[in-house]
């Protein structure tokens, strides 16, 4: 990924927006985003103390979702956001914690008071999925429109599918920038960083260390960055039936307190937002350990998320 080229791009369609509007020589202020942690767990088993991997950014009206894992539209109301604002759905990879509820997000939004279009970004084959979901609530779908009057669902959903770095979206208050990490076996996973006229915000997604990831999130604002508790992955492995295999792919494909605490020094982000946690149940962890797991290698504020958290 080019990471100069973007950065260019990126302050140019931000310009504008950025500065705000000038009358009379004052400065109108940015518009303010929200950042909402929906879901902070890690993994695809539900947990009784954290729901499923997910998040949303806020900015006027518009409601932009980052990745569907169960629940998502239940942790929407939670947070007192308004299904019908729904603007765009970004899937960072097709992990079934990230994706679990991708199409249901759209159809209970619609079953809502969702009325217009939503725009949804991911991998391949986002386009396929999408249609395949469609077919499978039809009768659903024919039903409500027939009884409710409501318009039809498929008109209203846009699938863009990302295989690579660049950026993905703009609509006049955020630009979205999309950067393929590493999370094997997964082809194509993906991090997002969005610019809003107040600040930016990175969604790491599933990573290791990624040299992609660092240079996406480059003095970025804010970054929310998934953590594997290091000293707890053999215990955790010796309890499935799996352990070898499952150890593996923990080390392989997720980012130790290091290496979060790495990567946002090196991107120099100025707050880090620990969330995704594996293990992500009742593991007995404090926020003081994941804390501690980060802070010898990243010296600006960390945040350890908990679900429904603003900031």
């Amino acid at each position: 990924m080019a990471s100069t080229t973007q950065g260019i791009d990126r302050r140019l369609l931000l310009g504008g927006a950025g500065a705000g509007l000038v009358f009379g020589g004052a400065a109108a202020a940015p518009a303010k985003s929200r950042l909402i942690l929906l879901g902070t767990a890690g993994g695809p088993t539900p947990k009784p103390n954290r729901a499923a991997p997910a998040n949303a950014i806020v900015v006027g009206d518009a409601v932009y979702v980052i990745d569907c894992g169960n629940g998502v539209a239940r942790q929407m109301v939670e947070a007192r956001l308004k299904l019908r604002d729904l603007t765009a759905v970004f899937v960072t990879h097709h992990h079934s914690d990230h994706n679990a509820d991708y199409g249901n997000l759209l159809l209970l939004a619609w079953a809502a008071d969702l009325a217009k279009p939503v725009d949804t970004y991911g991998p391949p084959p986002l386009k396929a999925m999408t249609r395949d979901f469609l077919s499978l609530n039809r009768v659903d779908i024919a039903t409500r429109i027939a009884d409710e009057g409501r318009p039809p669902l498929a008109p209203l959903i846009h699938p863009h599918e990302v295989s690579k770095g660049g950026i993905v979206m703009h609509d006049g208050r955020v630009t979205v920038t999309a950067a393929v990490v590493r999370h094997p076996l997964i082809k194509t996973a993906l991090a997002y960083r969005f610019d809003c006229p107040d600040r930016s915000i990175v969604f790491s997604g599933d990573t290791t260390a990624s040299d992609n990831l660092v240079a996406l999130a480059k003095g970025a604002d804010v970054m929310v960055h998934e953590i594997l508790y290091a000293p707890f992955v053999d215990r955790l492995a010796s309890s499935e039936s799996n352990a070898k295999t499952l150890r593996r792919h923990l080390l392989d494909s997720h980012s130790t307190g290091e290496q979060v605490g790495r990567a946002a020094t090196a991107a120099g982000v100025k707050t880090l937002v620990l969330s995704h946690f594996v293990p992500g149940g009742e593991s007995g962890i404090t926020d003081d350990d994941w804390r501690a797991s980060v802070s010898p290698w990243f010296k600006g504020e960390i945040v350890v998320g908990r679900d429904l958290m603003e900031l």
